[in-house]
């Protein structure tokens, strides 16, 4: 009967050689965040579709300026929703002599 083959010097068992997961700490994700800066005040935008039109035409083949018109009808909307909510919130800002 022969002896079973040695291991060499510093080599650890299978089961030594896995390596213990350090388990993750804890986040609280419900914690206080801390109070938050005063908002400042919103101006409303002349021409909500600038970056939209600075992008060029949608690769649509055939229908990029029908495409466009939709696109920039849905910015125009949503500008002016963020406009009504900011100035329900008492948010928008005082227009001064300057504007038109």
């Amino acid at each position: 009967m022969t002896p079973p083959p040695q291991q060499p010097q510093g080599a650890k068992k299978p089961q030594q050689a896995k390596r213990r997961r350090k388990k993750a700490k804890g986040f609280d994700v419900w914690r206080s965040g801390g109070p938050l800066p005063e908002p400042e005040p919103i101006v409303p935008l002349r021409d909500p579709t600038a970056l939209l039109r600075s992008l060029g035409d949608p690769p649509l083949q055939g229908q990029s300026q029908v495409a466009q018109h939709y696109l920039g009808a849905v910015v125009e909307r949503a500008a002016g929703l963020a406009t009504a909510l900011a100035a329900a919130a008492g948010l928008l800002a005082q227009p001064t002599d300057d504007e038109d």
